[in-house]
């Protein structure tokens, strides 16, 4: 079978869903009758309204006709979510993963998301704070203070937001300040020795000026245990405070200026080895620990503690001016976010990578002007400009260790397996040379500095028109042009002596000296050639020949090959897009009850620069090769630009296109409300960045779809108990992708994303001793999918990700506002790896970031 097809269980699942939207649909046209049959018996089952503001206008959820998912202050409370990494557990279409920082967070919806790993590749799931971009996963898993809501939208909405939104968007919106005193304090204690503490307090200032401020504070021990160093990893330390003042001078303006600060200073994030490959022994024979396959003891072997780094912070300043029938809207912003990181990167005891630094600044100015119509007749319409400004710096180290010499060696052939006695193979290459002996070829120190950077502008004008066609039907049209223009920079200070080395030249260079010729004359070469051409002919095979050149044996060491900066005379280092998306949509009411909808809409995301080590540059513009071999010209070689060693890769990923059909079914009756979607969806030049075990590999997949079924039902059987399951079912497929670092995957199924994705609650409400009472469960599942769009790397590594986790919490709250919570978080312990990856220049071995464990606490509350 192949990746594509989608498995009998997906099948059964597909049919179940069908099934239940029947099902549903059936049982909204009975619900009135059960409704008036038991109205004033049972008030409490009326489903409770719930209003967003996704569409730049306040509308209900059943209302909005789009695939949108709301997470109130309640559910949030009730599942104790913390940050936007918890989310995923109650919302099937959203993953988030966080990878080896604090400050690598991938956000992916449908299937559709990338971001993380690489400064230069904005998200393609856009983040919006209070209406902000925030434009990096390092400026957006803040602990979530004063939380009104987050919704969640799926698919293009470039017709709403500026910005960036080519896959979705996640919308945060936090409380406004209030003109009556009040608030909200919690504490927390957890296992691990967690404490969290949140406070949160409102009231008037002044007449028509309230303010509110909220502050919180995360600290933990890690979960995961480094013997080699002795500390503990995956901890969290964190804290933040946000100010907000909402000036009102009259009916019809208002003015809410909000500005934050957070910090994360935190050992993150362990790696575990599952599967030990043959270099395993080799790190133990020169002194390094490993904890080997052994990825759910959580305790690794590290040389050396990761620490992470963050600082973020803004200024915001939203306006609202309401005239006749419109309403103008300003949203002025700043944003800043320092990352400072230090990783083991290799993932062992062994000092192998003795530093892998990162230091990077951004710095974001946004600017939002909105005009929306409030006359409420048969016309709504809202149109908009976006401008956004942002400059980053970025300074990166990659320096071997004290180990690495000895680790060369024993990969080089030197390593005695019955003695454990490591031959310095390196120093008679050394010799050989005619290079300083033991001092030469990979030392500690050697590697990489970069220092790269990126100048990006970019402006859009976007709108919506809603026009109701009848009392029912209503037709919309959204349009967004956008521009956007990039000027990027990497320069690179190589110090890998032995990544530099040409060995096929060096060979020649020895044969030739055999005959009397200096290799570095080019007169002696061509007179050689000119009377021998058989045997130049020969010599130039041979050398390329590991059976006759030895010293090829040695390339599989030159982890670190030289790199060619940009911008060259080649290359400009300069993308300029433009791109006009648009939505069309027909919203059609059945009843007061029931509304369906079926849309069209197109979404865009610019270039994104590869600003990291991996760098490299197109294969249209240089091809590899030694002067020995007399590679064919290409413009970096004929610029005199060639390196020894350089190869190839990307400098950019091109824009991303997506397009999404979709037609959705929303009721809300007394008791029930559900919503179903079918979406077809398509990212042309999906910006897709693969780890291959020395570096990212950033291409655009040739096209990226996945079509499915999205559903969420909500259902009050008696008054006191809530049930909710939702649920993806999904089949991504790369129907394009000829040229990725495993190949051709055209065909193949999207490693990573499962088929059946689902979220069940259970919520049963009570009265204890005048205390009003809750009891939640809730459970997330996701079917079993690849880690490797490899097959080769899948059967490698063997396990499979499958999701099968349990929450609970119960919770209690009396009149004085005074409440206590309990909680637990993977209740049975499932295990599972988020994200593998090839060991670092450690082929055959294989590491991945295990599920966080079981966690539990109690949280006490009071609200004023």
């Amino acid at each position: 079978m192949s990746k594509s097809e989608v498995t009998p269980a997906g099948r059964k699942a597909l049919s179940a869903v069908l099934c239940l939207g029947v099902g549903l649909t059936a049982l909204s046209a009975a619900a009135p009758a059960l409704a008036q049959e038991q109205e004033a018996a049972e008030e409490t089952r009326t489903m409770q309204t719930v209003t967003i503001t996704a569409t730049k206008r306040e509308q209900t959820l059943q209302d909005v006709p789009i695939a949108v998912s709301v997470v109130d202050d309640t559910t949030i409370e009730r599942a104790a979510i913390v940050d936007l990494n918890d989310l995923q557990s109650i919302i099937p279409s959203l993953r988030v993963g966080q990878l080896q920082s604090s400050a690598n967070t991938n956000f992916v919806i449908r299937g559709f998301g990338n971001g993380a790993n690489n400064a230069g590749i904005e998200p393609s799931v856009g983040v919006f704070i209070d209406g902000v971009y925030r434009s990096r996963s390092a400026s957006q898993i803040s602990d979530l203070p004063n939380i009104e809501r987050v919704e969640v939208l799926r698919g293009p909405q470039s017709t709403l937001f500026g910005k960036n939104a080519s896959a979705g968007v996640i919308s945060v919106v936090t409380k406004k300040p209030q003109y009556e005193f009040g608030g909200v304090v919690d504490g927390t204690i957890s296992n691990e020795n967690g404490y969290r503490a949140n406070g949160y307090v409102t009231g008037p200032l002044a007449e028509n000026l309230a303010g509110a401020v909220g502050v919180t504070y995360n600290k933990r021990d890690g979960y995961v245990e480094d013997i080699g160093t002795g500390t503990e990893t995956n901890e969290r330390n964190r804290w933040g405070i946000r100010g907000d003042l909402l000036f009102e001078p009259d009916v019809n303006t208002s003015f809410r200026l909000m500005a934050d600060y957070d910090q994360i200073d935190e050992l993150c994030c362990a790696a575990a080895n599952v599967v030990n490959g043959p270099t395993g022994a080799i790190v133990q024979a020169i002194g390094g620990q490993i904890v080997p396959e052994d990825p759910y003891s959580y305790r690794v072997a590290y040389n050396l503690p990761s620490t992470n780094k963050v600082d973020n912070g803004g200024l915001s300043l939203q306006a609202d001016f309401d005239f006749e029938k419109v309403r103008l809207t300003s949203i002025t912003a700043y944003r800043m976010s320092r990352l400072e990181t230090n990783q083991d990167s290799d993932f062992t005891g062994a000092d192998l990578l003795g530093e892998n630094s990162n230091k990077t600044d951004i710095d974001t100015f946004t600017q939002e002007f909105r005009l929306t119509s409030t006359d409420g007749e048969r016309l709504d319409w809202m149109v908009g400009g976006f401008y956004f400004d942002e400059k980053v710096d970025i300074q990166n180290a990659l320096l071997y260790g004290t180990d690495y010499r000895a680790y060369a060696n024993a990969l080089a052939g030197g390593l005695n397996p019955n003695t454990g006695v490591i031959t310095d193979i390196l120093a008679g290459l050394e010799s050989a040379l005619g290079l300083p002996v033991g001092t030469t070829l990979a030392q500690a120190g050697q590697g990489f500095r970069d220092d790269a950077g990126q100048d990006n502008t970019a402006w859009s004008l976007f709108g919506t028109v809603d026009y109701r066609l009848t009392d029912r039907l209503t037709a919309t049209i959204g349009l967004n042009y956008t521009e956007d223009k990039k000027d990027a920079r990497n320069s690179i200070q190589a110090t890998d002596v032995l990544s530099s080395l040409d060995f096929v030249a060096i060979g020649f260079a020895q044969t030739m000296a055999g005959f009397g010729v200096n290799a570095q004359n080019p007169a002696q070469v061509a007179a050689f050639a000119q009377a021998n051409p058989a045997a130049f002919a020969a010599i130039q095979a041979a050398v390329q020949n590991p059976a006759q050149n030895p010293l090829l044996a040695l390339q599989p060491l030159q982890f670190l090959p030289p790199f060619l900066g940009f911008p060259n005379a080649v290359e400009d280092g300069r993308s300029k897009d433009s791109a006009t998306t648009y939505t069309l949509r027909l919203a059609y009411d059945v009843n007061d009850n029931l509304n369906t909808y079926v849309s069209y809409a197109t979404g865009f995301k610019a270039t994104s620069w590869n600003l990291s080590r991996d760098s490299r540059p197109f294969a249209s513009d240089f091809i590899p090769g030694s002067p020995v071999t007399s590679p064919p010209s290409s413009p970096i070689r004929d610029a005199g630009l060639a390196l020894p060693n350089l190869t190839t890769g990307s400098r950019y990923a091109g824009p991303e296109d997506s397009t999404v059909f979709e037609v959705g079914l929303k009721g809300v009756y007394s008791n029930v409300a559900f919503n179903l979607a079918y979406f077809d969806q398509t990212i042309e030049g999906f910006q897709s960045n693969v780890f291959t075990g020395t570096g990212f590999a950033l291409a655009n997949a040739g096209k990226q779809s996945n079509k499915g079924l999205e559903f969420d039902v909500t259902w009050n059987p008696i008054s006191n108990l809530q049930l909710m399951v939702a649920g993806t079912l999904q089949d991504p497929v790369y129907d394009s992708f000829p040229n990725s670092a495993s190949g051709d995957l055209s065909g193949e199924k999207v490693y990573g994303i499962p088929e059946v994705a689902t979220s069940t609650a259970a919520t049963y409400f009570f009265d204890v001793a005048g205390w009003d009472a809750y009891v939640r469960g809730d459970w997330q599942y996701e079917s079993a999918v690849d880690h490797f769009d490899s097959d080769a790397e899948q059967a490698a590594f063997g396990e499979q990700k499958k999701v099968n986790t349990f929450n609970a919490s119960t919770g209690f709250t009396n009149e004085s506002g005074l409440g206590v919570t309990l909680w637990v978080r993977n209740v049975f312990n499932d295990e599972y790896i988020t994200t593998a990856f090839p060991a670092v220049a450690q082929a055959g071995s294989y590491m991945g970031y295990p599920v966080a464990p079981r966690s539990y606490g109690v949280t006490l509350r009071k609200t004023f």
